[in-house]
């Protein structure tokens, strides 16, 4: 017995394209639209479950509503010489008046009350991701002289001003380096002056220590002679006396 035909419109009806590149996550969507009076139950199912992601898989689409359906398709390394043998189908059935437990009707339908339509999956690579960088840079290259063409004595007036401002830069650095260069050898030379004058001041301090140091033994060997005077003259006169 041939199963019924699809009540759901898809949208696209035949394949789901995703275009690349494929290094990241690419999500291309589906819209299911429920135009009868009924609801409808739907499941979304993959050939390839482990390469995509499908969000919502499962549902009701109440009647009269639409729902979006995200296929995401996990990233990997894409071989142009390869086609794609991924394959998806929606399959649905009428929601029954009193139902409480979609898995439980999903797992009691006949194959009479089923509708499936299914959808090819198509890889589609833009003719300039194909490319190297060489020829993106070429195009850029080839942009970028037709617009300096175009405003030439525009940019020929900005490119003078750059390189005059860019003289005032290394002018400027080039006096803050000499400035920089004075200023470490004023600070050499207070640096050489201050221990030039520590120095004379430690030799002054010497020399005014050593000198009362002689002041010193000069006045202790005065002293003594004196005392040695006075003790001979005191000897002389106590032998005159006596």
């Amino acid at each position: 017995m041939a199963r019924p035909e699809q009540v759901l419109l898809l949208e696209p009806q035949h394949e789901l394209k995703f275009r690349g590149p494929f290094s990241d996550v690419v999500t291309t969507n589906l819209k299911l639209s429920n135009p009868t009076d009924r609801n409808v139950c739907f499941k979304v199912k993959t050939t390839a479950p482990r390469r995509y992601c499908v969000r919502p898989n499962s549902g009701i689409i109440d009647a009269g509503t639409s729902i979006n359906v995200s296929v995401m398709l996990q990233p990997f390394e894409y071989d142009p010489n390869e086609k794609s043998k991924h394959k998806f189908m929606v399959q649905s059935m009428l929601a029954p008046p009193d139902m409480t437990d979609m898995e439980g009707v999903w797992k009691e339908a006949k194959p009479d009350e089923l509708m499936d339509s299914k959808l090819r999956c198509v890889f589609d690579m833009p003719v300039e991701n194909e490319k190297t960088h060489d020829m993106e840079s070429n195009k850029m290259s080839s942009s970028l002289l037709k617009s300096e063409s175009s405003v030439l004595p525009t940019k020929s007036l900005s490119s003078t001003l750059d390189d005059g401002e860019v003289k005032k830069i290394m002018e400027e650095c080039k006096r803050l380096q000499m400035e920089a260069q004075r200023l470490r050898e004023e600070n050499k030379q207070i640096r050489e002056d201050d221990g030039l004058r520590m120095r004379k001041s430690n030799v002054m301090s010497s020399q005014h220590a050593s000198g009362s140091m002689k002041r010193e033994e000069g006045l202790s060997a005065r002293s003594m002679a004196l005392i040695l005077l006075f003790f001979i003259i005191g000897v002389i006169v106590g032998k005159l006396v006596l």
